[in-house]
């Protein structure tokens, strides 16, 4: 009976304390494509990412209710770092919807305004604001809605203390009259946040990482997708790991001592039970993470494959390496000879057919390839050719003996032969990603084995020049840049052999990679020249490859295979694609394979239609 009545007294109180309207409510995923494509389109930076803000303790005065029922202190703020753009993952402030709405994309558009971070928070706001209204004065009505609807919603000056009242009626004067208010009086207390501008101190830790970069593995990482929507309502701190060398006494119960946010390096056993659940809870009632890189995974220990093969299994290198620039977006300058790519060709690849289970898939692509191979074909209503047009004769004759006038036409008719003169280079990336499974019965690298065989069967049907190559990395010297078939081998059992060969590699340096490959095609004399990028996820590598620096190089090496005449285009099974690829190859330059499965069917068809 006591539980009873203390849960109707939880929910009783709680109630009373919600300010919020979940029904008005609008997510962050309902409205982030909306967000992205008018963050660009207002002129603000491309290459930001777009995630949800964690929730922040305040430390402002709350209300009474609010008080006893123990809610009310943590708030979602939008703010931006180098990489991306937070903004909460809920807003439910107001009762209308459509209001909600509204202060998405206002913030949105406040954060694509360029402010002086060096000016106070209160000052760069107003400026922000300013600037924002006069660029899109459409928004000044939403703007004037959004203030009516919040002030009201907000603590009155009369029931602050002096200090927190002064705080208050300037940032309402800044709310109403932007660039009116120079300076926020000084209080002993934080001030109530204002959720229509940006949070006042964004940790400047929160979206970093370590000088050493990340060392998770390409397989770990597949499986971070799971726990993201956890991560994202914390700040990670990132910290050196203590020495273990400093201690001092702690006089209180030793069960007590270790906790999430004190901690010392000590060796744990990596089978201890996982209180996943428990760990879970713990994690929601902190408002930082801190978290410290010993140098020692559990996947450094366990998976030995990520170590360079032995000479013995290794391909052969052709040649000693070619150095490559890389962009560093950061400093906005071309490192030259910053990475070394090794062309290699596998020992262990013995001639082979194509394999049974593609063998009536790729005689009906034969087929219907052959559509495309060049025939003679005539063209019509020429002022001289080989044959005589009856067509265009009669319409002459009948138009004289109509007595209207005779418009002059070609008579004559001629055969010519239509080319394709095209080349292409797929380029298919072999990282560690690709060992995971697509299906229940077959690896992401089965898939790409698969498309390869069925590509090149299409291909040899329509007679085009092409070039089949793999790619993987570790680190910015060792980028592994695998010869499949160059452009003037034929396909036959030799090539078909070193598909059969292809195997998951180590990471994804897309840039040095795709520089190489423009070079290859680039020295072809075809007319068309398709760069065909063949992937299932983002750039990444162990070192500082990583993020924004991966995204913005790889946009750097397509931009300049664009210079060089080239067309790049990207056919990837990565279901996130659409949040960085339209940055690396803009609208209609990629397509989405929802079902991995489908690839070996669909990417020869993609083909198809971009060259015929």
């Amino acid at each position: 009976m006591e539980e009873y009545v203390g849960g109707l007294w939880h929910k009783l109180v709680m109630r009373a304390a919600n300010q919020r309207h979940a029904d008005a409510g609008i997510r962050l995923d309902e409205i982030s494509k909306t967000a992205a494509i008018f963050f660009r389109a207002l002129g603000g930076d491309a290459g930001l990412g777009l995630s949800a803000a964690p929730a922040i303790r305040h430390g402002a005065r709350r209300r009474w209710m609010e008080r006893i029922a123990g809610s009310g202190e943590k708030v979602e703020l939008a703010w931006r770092d180098n990489e991306t753009l937070r903004l909460p993952e809920r807003i439910d402030l107001f009762p209308e919807r459509s209001l909600n709405r509204d202060l998405y994309l206002w913030l949105v558009a406040l954060s694509a305004a360029d402010a002086d971070d060096k000016l106070p928070w209160i000052v760069r706001n107003q400026r922000a604001t300013q600037a924002t209204l006069e660029r899109l004065p459409g928004l000044a009505v939403r703007y004037r809605r959004l203030v009516d609807a919040l002030l009201p919603l907000r603590l009155a000056p009369e029931q602050l203390s002096a200090e927190e009242a002064a705080q208050e009626c300037a940032i309402r004067q800044a709310l109403q009259y932007p660039g009116s208010v120079d300076m926020l009086p000084p209080a002993r207390r934080a001030f109530q946040p204002v959720p229509l501008w940006p949070h006042p101190a964004p940790p400047a830790g929160a979206a970093g990482k370590t000088a050493a970069g990340n060392d998770t593995p390409e397989r770990e990482q597949s499986k971070q997708g799971e726990t993201t929507q956890s991560r994202r309502k914390h700040l990670a701190e990132r910290t050196e790991m203590p020495d273990g060398k400093d201690g001092f006494l702690m006089m209180f119960r030793a069960e007590s001592l270790f906790s999430w946010s004190e901690y010392i390096k000590l060796n744990r056993p990596q089978d201890d039970d996982d209180d996943t659940e428990s760990a879970r809870l713990a994690a929601e009632d902190m408002d930082k993470l801190t978290v410290a890189r010993d140098g020692k995974t559990s996947a450094a220990r366990l998976r030995f494959d990520l170590d360079l093969p032995s000479a013995g299994e290794d391909g052969t290198a052709l040649g000693e390496g070619i150095p490559l620039p890389e962009w560093d977006y950061r400093k906005q300058v071309l490192q030259p000879d910053y990475c070394r790519l090794q062309e290699f060709l596998a020992k262990q690849a013995d001639a082979c057919e194509l394999p049974e289970h593609l063998r009536n898939t790729a005689r009906r692509l034969r087929s219907q390839f052959q559509a495309l191979v060049p025939v003679r074909t005539w063209l019509k209503a020429q002022q001289d050719g080989e044959e005589l047009d009856l067509d265009q004769w009669v319409q002459q004759e009948a138009d004289r003996v109509a007595g209207g006038p005779v418009p002059r036409r070609g008579l004559y008719r001629t055969q010519v032969s239509r080319q394709r003169d095209l080349a292409c280079l797929l380029l298919a990336d072999l990282s560690l990603s690709t060992d995971t499974y697509a299906s229940d019965h077959a690896r992401v690298i089965d898939v790409i084995r698969d498309s390869l065989f069925l590509f090149s069967e299409a291909l040899s049907a329509t007679g085009d020049r092409f070039a089949l190559y793999g790619f993987s990395s570790l680190k910015r010297g060792n980028v592994r840049f695998h010869h499949l078939k160059n452009f003037d081998e034929h396909y036959n059992s030799m090539v078909r052999g070193r598909i059969s060969a292809i195997k998951p590699g180590y990471y994804t340096r897309m840039g040095a990679a795709i520089r190489h490959a423009s070079t290859l095609i680039s020295t072809q004399n075809n007319q068309q020249k398709l760069l065909l990028l063949l992937t299932d996820g983002k750039p990444n590598d162990l070192d500082q490859y990583e993020g924004r620096y991966g995204i913005e190089d790889t946009r750097m090496a397509l931009m300049e295979a664009r210079k060089l005449g080239l067309r790049p285009f990207c056919v990837t099974i990565d279901r996130e694609a659409n949040d960085y690829l339209s940055h690396l190859f803009g609208i209609g330059g990629y397509a989405v394979i929802r079902k991995p499965e489908d690839l070996p069917r669909e990417l020869p068809l993609l083909y198809a239609q971009m060259t015929r």
